[in-house]
C-alpha cells in the first residue's frame, strides 16, 4: 500500500516543480535582485500597454503588485485580458509573459508590505500607511503574474 502513496507524492512534487519551471533561472535572478518590474497589460486590439514602472514583491515563481483597482492592469484583468509582459529591472530588460490575476489574502499582503519595507526604505515610509489602509478598505488590491 506504500507504493502508490510514493508515486502519488512523486507525481505532486513533478508537477509543482514543472509549474515553478517556467522562469529561466537569469529571469530568476533578476527578480530577485531588481527593485523595479515594468508591466504591460494587453489592450483589446492585441497592442501591448505603456511599460509601467512598479514596485514588485517576487515569491514561489511568481511577482506580486500592489495597485489601486482603478488602474489599466486591473481593468484589463476584469475585463477577462490577462494576459501581461512583464520586463525586469528596466523597460527594456529581460522579460516574460504571464497571465495576471487578482489575489486576495491578507497574509500575502503582509508578506509584500514587509518586502517593500526592506526594498524600498526610504520610500517606503511616505506610502505605508497608504498601503495598510488601502487593503483594508480596497482601495488596494494585490495582483499575481504567473509565468506562462
Amino acid at each position: 500500500m506504500r507504493r502508490p502513496t510514493v508515486l502519488a507524492i512523486g507525481l505532486v512534487l513533478a508537477v509543482a516543480s514543472a509549474a515553478s519551471a517556467t522562469l529561466t533561472p537569469e529571469l530568476d535572478k533578476a527578480l530577485r535582485e531588481a527593485p523595479y518590474v515594468y508591466v504591460q497589460s494587453q489592450r483589446k486590439t492585441g497592442e501591448w500597454s505603456k511599460p509601467a514602472e512598479i514596485w514588485f514583491h517576487f515569491e514561489d515563481g511568481k511577482v506580486y503588485v500592489a495597485t489601486r483597482p482603478t488602474s489599466w492592469r486591473v481593468r484589463r484583468i476584469g475585463w477577462k485580458r490577462t494576459k501581461a509582459r512583464i520586463a525586469v529591472g528596466k523597460a527594456d530588460g529581460p522579460s516574460f509573459q504571464a497571465t495576471g490575476a487578482l489575489v486576495k489574502n491578507p497574509a500575502l499582503e503582509t508578506r509584500i508590505m514587509d518586502d517593500y519595507a526592506k526594498k524600498y526604505p526610504e520610500r517606503w515610509k511616505g506610502f505605508e500607511q497608504s498601503f495598510r489602509d488601502g487593503f483594508t478598505s480596497g482601495d488596494r488590491v494585490v495582483v499575481c503574474y504567473t509565468p506562462q
